[in-house]
């Protein structure tokens, strides 16, 4: 059931609804990051560095030090950042893999602004820890990497479910579902942490994770009523 469910969200990434998410998301966050580098230079230019008193030659010196430094460490926060747009617009992901893959079945109720913003906000929390992990991963090789993908495995599975899971039911019995389910949402939790560590590709995180934890959660509803029968 999960290689189908991978099978199929893999296959609708990039269609014009996961375009428009995606797109979004990225300009949002450019623009954001942006705005950011203007303040942050603007600060240190016209603050900082006349308090130091330092000669002009050192301060553009220094400041030019510090605006590369802000583009590097900006390239690290694309993809946290991403997710918390991402985030917002997860309904969106999901009502398109419901409409094409279950048309027949009760479509989920989107999330209440306020409720998609604090999950958004989680997953910008674990996306940015899990890219944090895959840097040091970079320099630290061993057990750090059984650790980044089983740590992110059970909590980015967790999340992404509880937020497929909620469209349909209130939150104790999402948390009913995911804890009799737990191995198959945490192996569908360790691929997600694959697509996370993959520089670039961890763009697609958000739209990987709504689509598969949509189909998971879809499968263990159809199991659930076919045992019921």
């Amino acid at each position: 059931m999960l290689a189908n469910a991978v099978s199929q969200s893999l296959s609708q990434l990039f269609s014009p609804p996961f375009r428009s998410v995606l797109w979004k998301s990225i300009g949002l966050t450019v623009a954001m990051l942006i705005g950011i580098w203007f303040v942050a230079q603007t600060l240190v230019s016209a603050l900082l560095l006349p308090l130091i008193g330092l000669e002009t030659w050192t301060a553009t010196a220094i400041t030019w030090l510090l605006g590369t430094g802000l583009v590097i460490g900006m390239g690290f926060l694309i993809a946290p950042v991403t997710s918390i747009f991402a985030g917002v617009f997860l309904d969106d992901i999901a009502e398109a893999v419901e409409q094409k893959h279950y048309p027949g079945h009760r479509p989920g109720t989107a999330l209440p602004l306020t409720q998609s913003m604090a999950i958004a906000v989680r997953f910008f929390g674990l996306v940015l820890i899990g890219n944090l992990i895959a840097l040091l991963l970079v320099l630290f090789l061993g057990l750090g990497i059984v650790i980044f993908f089983v740590l992110n495995g059970y909590l980015l599975g967790r999340e992404y479910f509880q937020f497929a899971a909620l469209r349909h039911v209130d939150e104790d019995e999402a948390a009913a579902i995911r804890d009799r389910n737990g191995i198959e949402i945490f192996l569908a939790g360790l691929l997600i942490a694959v697509v996370l560590a993959i520089p670039v590709v961890n763009l697609l995180t958000p739209l990987f994770a709504g689509a598969l934890m949509t189909h998971v959660f879809k499968g263990i509803e159809l199991k659930s009523t076919q045992s019921a029968i």
